[in-house]
């Protein structure tokens, strides 16, 4: 028996005017199999024949009592024992399983009023590329309970400041605030729930709805159907979103969920109002709450210590603070976008957050002190070293200053000149330019290499030529020119 796809590549070959043998040969198969698929119009597969159970005879009975009470495939089994079946309890269970009624739990629909409600939930789908590395992706999703206007944004952590910045960020997609928000019993909005007790609420999302003038309305225990509104939207956003699609970077995804939101979700013909969430959203646009002047600061404070290096660690990165707080216990504001990080109310240090792992971030600034602290030891150290080379350094120092030199620029230079010639040369090199009244390094440098180059010695002179080459005529010199004093003669000009 073959598969529908080898039907299809014999109906494909067969059009190529290949015939039996060749496609046998072609496909591996035997070519009487291939006359006879040749020969049918369409794929048949094959049927496989009933075979008569133990049980065939007790079918009846159990399901009549089935129907009656929800007896356990083991009770069953006692049951039709008591009728004379001889089998065995996996062919009784596999039956229960397959022809039991399937439980269904009756639901009231909810329904609000326009302006009402909001409900609000997290979805996760797969992991995204971040950098180096790859984080899970989630996505946020508000949703209007009476127009079905939705609102998603793509993160890749649930924590309390990015719950409470896609609030933030819905609220101004919406441009208004729903009188109330619905949210399961995470700990960013509930941390205990008991039954017959009120819930009590994480402080930091009560904070944030008084700010904003909604109230904080939990789902019962394990009735995750209250909020189905949002359910379905979580699923919606999955099926007809994110399925089949490539996302090559996480940074990509919320341009695309906008245009996603404004050309699709929006705008289509919702399944249960037939109308679309839009022109229904203009209906209770109006009666929603305003948004607050100022919005609230959603950043989570944390208490940091600064390393040995005056880094502080959040989620396996690193950041840098200045570098006189090493050490030091620090406060850190950790925002979705941003760090900030604050000494005694001080902010000291501002970092954009990455979602990246193992990495190491540092502002240049931060450094500059301690680098400024070591050139200042390392200048003193050479400037000691300066003074020790002659009695007169601190006077030949003084002259350079006085002159608008750079005159650690010339230590520098005349110490490395006491290290290739030895220091009693440069002693003698500086007395001998406070003769010349010269003072910078060149000077220095100068008289140690006319010192230091050494003049060969001057030989004996050897005549080679005769005796009488020596033999010179020098005429006799004309003195009268002394003997007038020097005062030219009489009629001479």
């Amino acid at each position: 028996m073959i598969d529908y796809e080898t039907f299809c590549q014999i109906k494909e070959l067969k059009r190529n005017n290949l015939n039996a043998e060749q496609i046998a040969r072609e496909l591996s198969l035997n070519s009487r199999t291939v006359r006879k698929w040749v020969s049918e119009e369409r794929y048949m597969p094959r049927k496989s024949g009933w075979r008569p159970s133990k049980l065939d005879p007790f079918k009846k009975d159990i399901i009549r009592d089935l129907e009656a009470y929800p007896y356990s495939a083991a009770q069953i089994l006692a049951r039709i024992r008591e009728k004379g079946f001889e089998g065995g309890y996996s062919i009784v269970k596999k039956y229960v399983r397959k022809v039991r009624p399937p439980k269904v739990s009756p639901y009231l629909t909810l329904s609000f009023a326009p302006g009402e409600c909001a409900q609000v939930d997290w979805g996760s789908y797969g992991s995204v590329p971040v950098g180096s590395t790859k984080r899970r992706l989630s996505f946020f999703v508000m949703v209007m309970c009476y127009s079905r206007m939705a609102y998603v944004e793509f993160t890749v952590s649930q924590t309390m400041e990015h719950f409470l910045s896609c609030h933030q960020n819905a609220f101004h997609f919406f441009g208004t605030c729903p009188k109330k928000i619905m949210v399961d019993n995470l700990k960013s909005a509930v941390l205990r729930r008991i039954v017959g007790q009120d819930p009590t609420f994480n402080p930091k999302y009560l904070d944030f709805a008084n700010h904003y003038g909604f109230t904080i309305t939990p789902c019962n225990v394990g009735k995750g159907n209250e909020k189905g509104r949002v359910e379905n939207a979580v699923g919606y956003v999955k099926k007809n979103f994110l399925a089949g699609l490539r996302i090559p970077d996480f940074q990509a995804l919320g341009p695309a969920a906008g245009y996603w939101l404004d050309n699709i979700a929006n705008v289509r013909i919702h399944g249960v109002t037939r109308k679309r969430p839009i022109d229904l959203f203009e209906e209770e646009k109006s009666l929603l709450n305003p948004l607050p002047h100022n919005p609230f600061d959603v950043g989570a404070i944390s208490q940091v210590r600064a390393s040995s290096q005056f880094r502080i660690t959040l989620d396996t990165n690193k950041y840098s603070v200045p570098a006189e707080y090493a050490g030091l216990r620090l406060l850190l504001k950790a925002y979705p976008d941003r760090l900030c990080i604050y000494f005694q109310d001080k902010l000291i240090a501002r970092h954009e957050r990455s979602y990246d792992r193992h990495q190491d971030f540092e502002d240049p600034d931060h450094v500059k002190p301690l680098l400024v602290q070591r050139k200042k030891a390392r200048d003193q150290k050479l400037f000691m070293r300066f003074m020790a080379l002659s009695k007169r350094a601190q006077q030949y120092y003084r002259k350079m200053e006085q002159r608008r030199m750079n005159p650690m620029h010339h230590v520098r230079k005349i110490v490395a000149l006491s290290e290739i010639y030895s220091t009693e040369s440069v002693a003698r090199a500086m007395e001998d330019a406070f003769h010349f009244q010269a003072f910078s390094s060149e000077y220095i440098a100068n008289i140690l290499e006319q010192r230091s180059r050494v003049l060969p010695e001057p030989g004996a002179l050897h005549l080679t030529r005769r005796e009488d080459l020596l033999e010179l005529k020098v005429d006799q010199p004309n003195l009268n020119v002394y003997q007038n004093n020097g005062k030219e003669p009489h009629g001479q000009i």
